[in-house]
């Protein structure tokens, strides 16, 4: 029996008969994004060796369309082609078809994104693979019109019924490609690192720094938060300017642009534009939280009353609009409302001159750059400035106190208006690796502005984390409700053990430290191979895919082993643990040759770099007011510090530190062990750590 007609279109009732008896199977899924897709007519599975075993029995190939719920051309590609009754009937017909949630299944996604670049040199959501029924891919490439969804369709049936040798040759080579990328070569010898060497990355850097607009060259423009908390880095042990002014200039271009919600706060995921300009309107509570860790840093050293409105702005919007009722925090907002992108955040020119009065509509035409025949699409308004109040104050010639306080009232009333319409759609997964990002942004905001509900909220955060996704101290979840739970991933603890050793260092509560050793040794346990420097993605105990992942780049997230590499630096120090030091020593070793060309793509370990390279202190604290003193020196801007302390004795590095006087806070700053002479004065602990006001 054939499984193509040349028109490729469906024409043996026999078939059709079949088609019909399977049916959509994502009404159970708890994803978000996967139940979006339950009505399809489209025979969607979810993953699961069960439905790859049934593909092989059955002989057909898979198509693995993975994408996420706030994705705008994923709902484009949806519409089109997945809600379609013909394209359904080629697809049910000819594969077998599997819809993932990229969030719910980072480590299958790693898999076909890395096929498709190597296929077609590029990737992004949806993403579309086509493969063998074990798996191999043999095609990926993202989003595709209908028309020619529906050629590729009937030439991959064809080709799997003819030319099945063809498509099995070409799987084993990407199978194979996509093995070797995974492969790490051998580290050779035990070469010191070096501030020369430190000074150097930044050439790469300056070749692709956009200093007039911020960001990187070329659009479209994503945050990379982390590339930002580098050169904020570099610039605090250089003194090279050119990292405050690239650092500036961004988060000044982010906080005015049309990615920063003007009326509402928080970040949308990217802009389309190289000017901050057209958002692709979908927030993340990723992005958001590595926004606020970057904009606390920031306003630490550069003290801007900007960057402490978006920090404000920023974690409101969090706890309005993505926050559990108990505790936790949800994973995305839509960038699609009523079907239309952007629709809930854009204004008519019509819209705000019956929201505002006159005065005020004059305000926000000329500050936010609206105007009667819109700046955007279809005569839509982008919310954005060209300066912030002081300045624009000082050309105009009006009082700053007034006109902050008319922006204010304006954006308070169009955000009540704005709030009357059809909201996006939301991603209600609660994933322990974003929840753990957003705990990490809450305590630099709470270190930056010394807001005690910042802390608050970072706290119940990690309790809620701790009681439901750590069981049985044994293993970590991404996810978790009462049908279904994911196991976690390398980034699921790694960001929690971050998380936990940022709420030690600002509460000296050892529970949270201890906890964090636990999860560290469960990384040995079940991602660690001895033969490699590097841990595995996912757990040695999970399924096996056709490839294991590691993951080493930096991007829009911080790399997992990146992140777990400056935890482990950190916890021997923290410990005394040389065993953990010399693990972290060895990933950077791994990766150290990356660090001269990669820029952004290495921003994390760039940083650690930084702190072995350069003098890096332990700051133990200990006495009566431990907590409030090493807020203090935590509120500046310390790129290379840990903190320790509390009024007990319980790391190695505080015993017989503990003043005899209860009254007295005694404050120690170390290196490598040794300590300068103790000191009761903050000042004068500043001196020690080499502390330059800017």
């Amino acid at each position: 029996m054939t499984l193509y007609s040349e028109a490729g279109k469906i024409c043996n009732f026999q078939e059709k008969e079949f088609m019909s008896a399977q049916a959509n199977n994502l009404k159970h899924a708890t994803s978000p994004y996967l139940l979006q897709h339950a009505e399809n007519p489209v025979n969607w599975e979810e993953w699961s060796p069960e439905v790859l075993r049934r593909a092989q029995k059955e002989n057909k190939p898979l198509i693995i369309s993975v994408g996420y719920a706030a994705c705008h051309w994923c709902h484009v590609m949806a519409h089109e082609s997945f809600e379609d009754e013909e394209v359904a009937e080629l697809m049910n017909a000819h594969f077998v078809c599997i819809k993932i949630d990229r969030e719910e299944r980072p480590d299958i996604d790693h898999i076909y994104m890395e096929a498709a670049q190597m296929l077609t040199g590029r990737g992004g959501w949806p993403l579309n693979a086509f493969a063998l029924p074990d798996g191999r891919p043999f095609y990926a490439a993202t989003y595709f019109p209908k028309e020619n969804w529906k050629k590729v369709l009937s030439n991959v049936a064809k080709a799997y019924a003819s030319s099945y040798d063809q498509l099995l040759e070409t799987a084993e080579k990407v199978t194979d490609g996509i093995q070797m990328s995974q492969e790490l070569s051998p580290v050779d010898g035990e070469n010191e690192f070096s501030s020369s060497s430190y000074t150097d990355f930044i050439m790469s850097w300056q070749n692709i720094v956009d200093l007039e607009n911020g960001g990187f060259k070329g659009a479209p423009k994503f945050p990379m938060s982390n590339s930002w908390q580098f050169l904020l880095q570099y610039y605090k042990r250089t003194q090279d300017n050119f990292g405050a002014e690239a650092f500036l200039k961004t988060l000044d271009g982010m906080a005015l642009g049309g990615i920063y919600d003007q009326v509402g706060g928080g970040f949308s995921r990217y802009a389309v534009d190289d000017k901050w300009f057209a958002p692709h309107f979908e927030k993340m509570l990723y992005d958001n939280a590595l926004l606020v860790n970057v904009y606390a840093n920031a306003y630490s050293l550069f003290p801007k009353p900007e960057y402490k409105q978006v920090i404000s702005e920023t974690i409101d919007f969090v706890k309005r609009e993505l926050k559990h009722p108990e505790a936790g925090f949800y994973s995305a907002l839509d960038a699609d409302s009523e079907g239309e992108e952007g629709k809930y955040y854009v204004w008519t020119y019509r819209e705000l001159a019956e929201v505002l009065s006159e005065t005020e509509l004059d305000l926000v035409q000329d500050y936010y750059n609206i105007s009667r025949r819109g700046n955007w699409e279809s005569s839509k308004n982008i919310l954005y400035a060209r300066q912030f109040p002081q300045d624009y104050a000082k050309d105009q010639g009006l009082d700053l106190k007034i006109l902050r306080k008319e922006l204010e009232d304006l954006k308070n009333k169009l955000h009540r208006y704005r709030q009357k319409r059809i909201r996006p759609a939301l991603d209600d997964k609660i994933l322990t690796s974003w929840n753990a990002l957003m705990i990490s942004g809450l305590v630099e905001a709470y270190k930056a502005l010394r807001k005690e509900d910042y802390l608050e909220l970072a706290e119940s955060a990690i309790e809620f984390l701790l009681k439901t996704r750590w069981v049985e101290n044994e293993k970590l979840l991404r996810t978790r409700n009462e049908e279904k739970s994911i196991v976690g991933f390398l980034e699921d603890y790694a960001f929690m053990i971050e998380a936990l050793i940022n709420l030690y260092q600002v509460t000296f509560k050892m529970e949270y430290l201890n906890k964090a050793r636990q999860l560290t040794e469960i990384c040995f346990r079940d991602f660690k191979e001895r033969s490699s420097s590097m841990f595995q993605y996912t757990s040695k105990s999970g399924e096996k895919l056709i490839s294991r992942t590691y993951e080493i780049n930096d991007n829009v997230i911080p790399a997992s082993n990146s992140s777990l590499a400056k935890s482990l630096f950190l916890l021997g120090k923290l410990f005394d643990d040389e065993a953990y030091l010399q693990t972290a020593k060895k990933m950077l070793q791994q990766v150290e040759a990356k660090l001269y060309k990669s820029g952004p793509y290495a921003a994390n370990w760039q940083i650690l770099y930084g702190w072995m390279t350069f003098p890096f202190y332990e700051v133990a604290i200990l006495g009566k007011n431990a907590k409030e003193m090493a807020l203090t020196l935590q509120s500046d801007y310390q790129s290379n510090c840990v903190f320790l302390g509390g009024q007990a004795e319980d790391l190695k590095l505080l015993t017989h530190k503990l003043p005899k006087d209860s009254s007295k806070t005694m404050i120690y700053i170390c290196e490598n062990k040794t300590c300068q002479q103790p000191t009761t004065d903050v000042e004068v602990a500043k001196k020690q750590l080499g502390f330059k006001p800017s």
